[in-house]
């Protein structure tokens, strides 16, 4: 695509040229006249009219803040303001739209969220490769046993028949013993392998859902940053509206004076200029949602206002031709790569359901030492090693279930993912048709507003003289009002549909996982 000259730049210069020289011409005549006629008052209003271009509609680009550290929020994510003061907005604080994606990569909230999530699926796989080692447990016990009363009365009552008081019997023990054991699952039927898969997997996926809201992050980023830029000026074009509708309003009622003009005339710009400041009401409430939708999406402090720095031009140029985009989103959407792991974490449960049923061989060896305190014998000790095979002949059929229940995870997967191929296929194909359509509409729109200028000023002239009607003014001063914004519209929604392009593509230049802004 070939970028198209800046819209700013190619209006009607030799237009407003004629008019300055026309007025400066009846200002010269009116001043050297000692008497004013109807029609004087009338040249004299036209010789103080302005025209508002483009260039004062659509703001060049500002000056932006050096340092955006003031912007952050507060580091402690409970943080709550209790005084009107803490909300209470500061002076707007103009930024570009690179410094308010590293903003948004640093603050927005969802992006913290799914970084905390990539560590839970961490300490699950560290889990599941503990099983790859063996278990050594440590078991120590010291014990005390006695006969209860009963049983030391009929041990000293058949003492005392036997005439055996020589013989002193008793039944206490105090025994010390502790063991170690050692024991590692030989083979456990896939279950250690399968379940060390799936961790993994859960792991990539959690990865991979942190760059899906990093991308959407950007994404929103730029569609709110256009979205207030679109909103700043559309109150320009309706300020400048309102000036076109009071030098109507004016017009008329210089000729009323001058007794050229009807009362419906003035009435009727009266109207006009009422309904064009009711816009200028409504496009300045777009613009302070705007402006708190940006602030939102970057999770920015509570007391900050935020301003556009960039000036409205169009974002880029893209490069790759429709084809070549579908078979690039394939490729870089990490979405699709979410659902094949899922399919593969369905098979690796599959193998967990399965191993319950399947033999389990064991192998332990254990090392014991004995102490009993009351008899004369030295410390003993003890050793043991062996096998242990173990096998689930019967389970009620609940090991087959649960496979059979991860098969059909598997092909849930398999449908999703055609499913969502399909979406992400008509999603660059409505991007990129935008993209071009948008683009054309840049050229028919810088096309349309010159002659909607030029048409107002010889609308108001032959109102003016009384040889047209406020009735082809107004429509003249709508049709303008139309082409400032039409051209507006066609360079925001380039922008937004070459930034949704690049969302669907995932064409992003540095798409680091981890490379976030300090």
């Amino acid at each position: 695509m070939k970028r198209k000259q800046n819209p700013i730049q190619i209006f009607g210069v030799g237009v407003a040229i004629t008019i300055a020289n026309a007025t400066i011409a009846n200002a010269n005549q009116l001043a050297n006249n000692n008497s004013f006629s109807s029609q004087d008052l009338i040249f004299k209003s036209q010789a103080t009219a302005q025209i508002n271009s483009v260039e004062d509609i659509i703001k060049p680009a500002q000056q932006p803040i050096p340092n955006t550290t003031n912007l952050n929020p507060s580091q402690n994510p409970l943080s709550l303001p209790t005084q009107a003061d803490e909300v209470e907005l500061d002076t707007q604080k103009p930024i570009t739209l690179q410094q308010a994606i590293k903003l948004s990569l640093k603050n927005n909230q969802d992006i913290k969220e799914a970084r905390i999530q990539v560590e839970r699926p961490s300490a699950a796989l560290r889990e599941a490769k503990s099983g790859l080692y063996p278990n050594l447990d440590l078991e120590s016990g010291l014990n005390y046993d006695d006969d209860l009363f009963l049983d030391s009365v009929i041990e000293q009552s058949a003492d005392r028949t036997s005439q055996s008081s020589l013989i002193d019997s008793t039944s206490e023990s105090f025994e010390f013993s502790t063991d170690l054991t050692l024991s590692y699952d030989i083979y456990d039927g896939g279950f250690r392998g399968a379940n060390i898969r799936a961790a993994e997997k859960e792991q990539r996926t959690s990865e991979l859902n942190l760059e899906v809201v990093v991308e959407q992050t950007r994404f929103e980023t730029a569609r709110d940053y256009y979205s207030l830029q679109n909103s700043d000026a559309q109150v320009e074009i309706e300020e400048a509206a309102i000036e076109d509708a009071a030098q109507t309003l004016q017009d008329a009622q210089l000729l009323e004076e001058g007794g050229l003009g009807t009362r419906f005339d003035v009435l009727r710009a009266e109207v006009e200029l009422a309904q064009a400041r009711q816009r200028l009401n409504i496009a300045i409430a777009n613009q302070n949602i705007a402006r708190r939708q940006l602030a939102e999406t970057l999770s920015i402090n509570h007391d900050s206002d935020l301003a556009t720095a960039d000036a409205i031009e169009e974002a880029g140029t893209w490069l790759l031709s429709l084809p070549e985009s579908i078979v690039q989103a394939f490729k870089n959407r990490a979405e699709l790569e979410q659902l094949l792991l899922q399919r593969e974490i369905g098979e690796a449960q599959r193998q967990i359901a399965l191993s319950q049923v399947r033999p389990t061989l064991s192998a332990s060896a254990s090392y014991g030492v004995n102490d009993e305190f009351e008899d004369d014998f030295d410390i003993s000790d003890r050793y043991s090693v062996g096998l242990s095979l173990q096998w689930r002949l019967f389970d009620g059929g609940a090991a087959n279930a649960g496979a059979r229940q991860a098969e059909k995870d598997i092909e849930i997967s398999e449908t999703q993912f055609a499913d969502r191929r399909n979406q992400i296929r008509f999603a660059v194909e409505q991007a990129y048709f935008g993209l071009e359509s948008n683009q054309k509409n840049i050229g028919t729109a810088t096309k349309e507003l010159e002659p909607a200028e030029e048409s107002l000023r010889l609308a108001r002239l032959r109102f003016q003289a009384g040889v047209g009607t406020q009735t082809d003014v107004i429509e003249a001063q709508t049709d303008l009002t139309t082409a400032r914004g039409n051209l507006l519209a066609s360079i925001i929604d380039y922008n937004q549909s070459y930034i949704d392009l690049k969302r669907q593509v995932s064409d992003v230049a540095d798409n680091s996982l981890y490379d976030f802004p300090d």
